[in-house]
């Protein structure tokens, strides 16, 4: 599966962005997807997953509070995860990148970044103070 994400850019401080991720080229419903983010000299992180079903999600505690229940989802019709991200703080500058877990099971997720196995571009977000 091919993965294509988009809808970073520059934000102030406390605002909003939503990031998209088009998938083409496999049945997209055989796969959990999952959000992460990569700051400069640092780890890839989780941010947020969400199951094939889009039943079950979950986030970071980092994103907590501030991303709400629905902030991740999916539109298996139209073959697309979405990252709402809200009160967005500095520290969640970074380069946000989407994955693809294969998987038979509907209803989980997964943290790990070693269990996706096809990753998009990435998309750079900057959140200024």
């Amino acid at each position: 599966v091919q993965l294509q994400a988009s809808g970073g850019g520059l934000v102030q401080a406390g605002g909003s962005l939503r990031l998209s991720c088009a998938a083409s080229g496999r049945t997209f419903s055989d796969y959990a997807m999952g959000w992460f983010r990569q700051a400069p000299g640092k780890e890839r992180e989780f941010v947020a997953a969400i199951s094939r079903n889009g039943i079950s999600l979950d986030y970071a505690t980092s994103v907590k509070g501030r991303f709400t229940i629905s902030s991740i989802s999916r539109d298996n019709a139209k073959d697309t995860v979405y990252l709402q991200m809200n009160s967005m703080k500095p520290e969640d500058t970074a380069v946000y990148y989407c994955g693809a877990a294969r998987t038979s099971s509907r209803g989980d997720v997964y943290y790990s970044a070693t269990r996706y196995g096809y990753w998009g571009q990435g998309t750079l977000v900057t959140v200024s103070s």
